[in-house]
């Protein structure tokens, strides 16, 4: 198939108008037998990988429900995320445990919707101070073997594990799991000095940047400027509208660059669903409009899907280029898969999104079949 006239997505140069070849599943170096689609006046992108969400359409990645999952993968499908990392939140061993079979037999089943590429466990590693969302009656001290367990259960799939390093045994954990998954600051009252120090043990990430961490000022740059002087360390940003101001969306660009931001929608159960009471890890939250809350006013998570985020950064003023790499590529290369997503080089995977002038989605071709 030849994918024509649209202005196409590259890493190193931007957008620029040429063709594009699909062939068996795949981005082709050059013409094969097959139709053509006119993708004119439109922006044609990689499909978008989101590496923190927790549910969408009523269903959540928490429940550990098969049908659930399923609905969740077909959603983001639709709105040209085609690679999925659903997070887990604080909860009892045994719910984790069913959440990480699940996912696990989703994967090994070849399910329809977005491709389940990892497993990103926000829990339970996490503070009580900065809790958030999380329930604090299942907060959990970081714990290797248990990391093991959640790990085994996976079958491969656990990516991403968030731990707040200032908890009693946290350096020991990142010691323990930084050659197994990605490990991520998160839900912290930590400092500078020991953001530093969980960086320099082996943590990679920073979850949702600003939010549920201690603020970055002039004296007590705290993780935000740990991040920022940890070289290779990325940052997660939750670009809705609603978690970050814009002029902080575009300041963190400027600060990281572009090759460090990762955007992640981190949406809960109530995205793509009409405002009203919804729950997130055993707790009611209120939907309206952007905003999700809890009963304390505490934002609680998402409802806008990750394409819809990188159309807002955009809006924000971010250059579109800029925003595709954050939400496409970055969130990839965090997750070990970029040698066959993010891009679209030929060989990899022909997962493509098509936005019209208006960034909003128009076609998503899935291994190379419009879907």
């Amino acid at each position: 198939m030849r994918i024509k006239g649209g202005q196409v997505f590259c890493l190193e140069r931007g957008f620029a108008e040429r063709d594009l070849y699909i062939e068996d599943g795949v981005i082709a170096a050059e013409a094969s037998p097959g139709g053509e689609y006119d993708a004119s006046g439109c922006y044609v992108i990689p499909g978008l990988t989101d590496l923190h969400f927790h549910g969408c359409m009523g269903a959540d990645f928490s429940d550990a429900d098969a049908a659930g999952l399923e609905t969740m993968a077909l959603y983001e499908l639709g709105r040209g995320v085609t690679q999925i990392c659903p997070a887990g939140m604080t909860l009892p061993e045994e719910q984790l445990l069913a959440v990480c079979r699940t996912a696990a037999a989703h994967r090994d089943a070849d399910k329809p919707g977005a491709e389940l590429v990892g497993i990103n466990l926000e829990g339970p590693f996490l503070s009580m101070a900065k809790k958030g969302a999380q329930n604090g009656e299942w907060l959990h001290k970081p714990d290797a073997a248990m990391f093991r367990r959640l790990a085994e259960a996976g079958r491969g799939l656990v990516k991403l594990v968030s731990v707040a390093p200032e908890e009693p045994g946290a350096m020991e954990f990142i010691d323990a799991v930084a050659g197994e998954a990605t490990v991520s600051l998160a839900h912290t009252t930590a400092d500078y000095d020991t953001a530093m120090e969980a960086y320099r043990r082996g943590a990679r990430e920073a979850t949702h940047l600003f939010n549920a961490m201690p603020p970055f000022t002039h004296r007590a740059p705290g993780v935000v400027g740990a991040a920022f002087d940890s070289p290779g360390v990325m940052v997660e940003l939750i670009c809705d509208g609603v978690h970050i101001h814009p002029s902080v969306v575009r300041a963190v660009f400027r600060l990281f660059g572009p090759e460090r931001v990762v955007l992640i929608s981190d949406t809960m159960r109530a995205a793509g669903m009409p405002d009203g009471d919804y729950t997130l890890g055993g707790q009611t939250v209120r939907v309206k409009g952007k905003l999700a809350t809890l009963a304390d006013g505490t934002i609680a998570g998402s409802v806008t899907d990750l394409m819809s985020c990188l159309k807002t950064a955009a809006g924000f003023g971010i250059p579109l280029a800029d925003a595709v790499r954050a939400a496409a590529y970055n969130p990839a290369r965090v997750l070990g898969i970029d040698g066959r997503y993010g891009t679209l080089d030929p060989g990899k995977a022909a997962n493509i999104a098509v936005l019209d002038s208006e960034l909003n989605v128009k076609d998503v071709f899935f291994k190379g079949r419009k879907v």
